[in-house]
C-alpha cells in the first residue's frame, strides 16, 4: 500500500535502507555465485527498450568492473496484470517492474514480495509518464482532447483493462480529465459528466489488445483512428518515423511505476546483486536512460527538462487525485468502468 505522505516513511529509515543496499553491493560475492549471474526480470510492456538497450548493459558493465563477474538478464514483458498473474502462478521472476501499484500489492498479499518497496528512492516509483492520444498524421479526425474520442464515427484502439495496467491508467486519465476540467469550470468535479464521456468513448472502442505495446502494434498495422496510451509510446513511434501525431490532453494523469523484488524467488546467494541492481534503477545513469526513452525521471526533474519532446500538460494529476490505488480501483475501475460503462 502506498504511504500517503512523506511523513509516513521517515528520512532516516529511507537513508538506512539505501545505505544497506550500497553496502550489499560492495560486499564480496558469495561463493555460490562466483561464476556468471543471471537476473530474471518481468516488466510491463513498454519497459522493454529502456531496460534492454541501456539499463541492463549499464549495470552489467558496472558489476563486471567492480566484481569481475558477468551478469546476464532474462526478461519477459507483457501487460502488468498479466505479468503479475504469471508470477503468482510460479514464473521465476526475481524483480518486477509494474505499471500499477495495485499489482505490487497483490504480490505482497500472496507472500511473493515481503520487503517494503516504499523504502526505496522515490517511494519505489522508478519512473512515470503521462497518458496521451495518438492519431494519424495530420490529425484528420480533429481530435484535440479525450472528449473528442466520444464523437460519432471515431474508431478507438484501447488496451484491455483485465490484462493491462496501462488500460487502467487510461480509464483514470479519461475519467479524471473530465473531473478536473469540470472542477476548473464550476468549482466542483462533475462525476455525471465524467461517466457520460467515458461511456461515449468506450462505445467507440473497436479493439482491446492485451497490453499497451500490443495496442500500439494494432494501431501501427492501420487499425483505428486513435490510440490512448503512454506518451513515451507516441514519442518512440515518432522517432521511428511512423506517420502519427501525438495529442496532449488538457488534463491527464501521470502513471507511476513501482519496481519490487520478488523476495520469494531470490536466493540468499543472489541477494547482493539483486539489491545492487534495484538501487541502480534510481542511479543518475538509469534515470537519464529512462528519460532518453521518454519516461519521466522519478528523482530528478532537471533530467526531464532536457527532453524537449515532452508535451505541455495544462492540468496534470496523479493517482493521489483519486485517493491512491486503494480508492481508485474499487471506486473508478470497478464501480464506474466495470459496472456502469463496460456492463452497459
Amino acid at each position: 500500500m502506498r504511504k500517503p505522505t512523506s511523513q509516513s516513511v521517515p528520512f532516516l529509515a529511507t537513508a538506512a535502507f539505501v545505505s544497506a543496499l550500497l553496502v550489499a553491493a560492495c560486499l564480496p560475492t558469495p561463493p555460490a555465485e562466483s561464476g556468471d549471474i543471471t537476473i530474471t526480470l518481468y516488466g510491463f510492456s513498454v519497459m522493454k527498450e529502456s531496460l534492454e538497450k541501456s539499463i541492463f548493459p549499464g549495470f552489467a558493465a558496472r558489476w563486471k568492473q567492480l566484481h569481475g563477474q558477468v551478469v546476464q538478464f532474462q526478461s519477459s514483458f507483457a501487460g502488468s496484470e498479466t505479468v503479475t498473474n504469471q508470477i503468482l502462478r510460479g514464473a521465476p521472476a526475481e524483480i518486477a517492474i509494474l505499471s500499477i501499484e495495485r499489482d505490487a500489492q497483490r504480490l505482497q498479499k500472496d507472500g511473493f514480495v515481503t520487503s517494503d518497496w516504499h523504502l526505496l528512492p522515490g517511494k519505489g516509483i522508478v519512473n512515470k509518464t503521462p497518458f496521451v492520444i495518438i492519431v494519424r498524421q495530420g490529425n484528420p479526425k480533429g481530435i484535440r482532447d479525450f472528449s473528442d474520442l466520444a464523437k460519432p464515427g471515431i474508431r478507438l484502439i484501447h488496451p484491455d483493462p483485465i490484462s493491462s495496467g496501462g488500460a487502467q491508467w487510461s480509464i483514470l486519465a479519461i475519467y479524471g480529465s473530465e473531473l478536473k476540467k469540470s472542477e476548473k469550470e464550476s468549482g466542483e468535479p462533475d462525476k455525471g459528466r465524467a461517466l457520460q464521456t467515458l461511456r461515449a468513448i468506450w462505445r467507440n472502442v473497436i479493439s482491446t489488445p492485451g497490453s499497451a505495446r500490443e495496442a500500439r502494434t494494432t494501431f501501427e498495422l492501420g487499425n483505428g483512428d486513435a490510440l490512448v496510451t503512454y506518451e513515451l509510446e507516441g514519442l518512440l513511434m515518432k522517432e521511428a518515423k511512423a506517420p502519427i501525431d501525438v495529442v496532449t490532453p488538457q488534463a491527464t494523469i501521470f502513471s507511476e511505476h513501482p519496481a519490487v523484488v520478488i523476495d520469494k524467488n531470490v536466493s540468499a546467494a543472489k541477494r547482493a546483486v539483486i539489491d545492487a541492481f534495484m538501487l541502480y534503477l534510481w542511479s543518475d545513469d538509469s534515470q537519464q536512460a529512462f528519460v532518453k526513452y521518454h519516461f519521466y525521471s522519478s528523482t530528478n526533474d532537471s533530467f526531464n527538462q532536457a527532453n524537449a519532446a515532452f508535451g505541455h500538460i495544462e492540468m496534470p494529476f496523479t493517482i493521489e487525485y483519486f485517493g491512491g490505488w486503494d480508492k481508485a480501483y474499487p471506486e473508478v475501475i470497478e464501480q464506474v468502468f466495470r459496472d456502469q460503462v463496460q456492463k452497459k
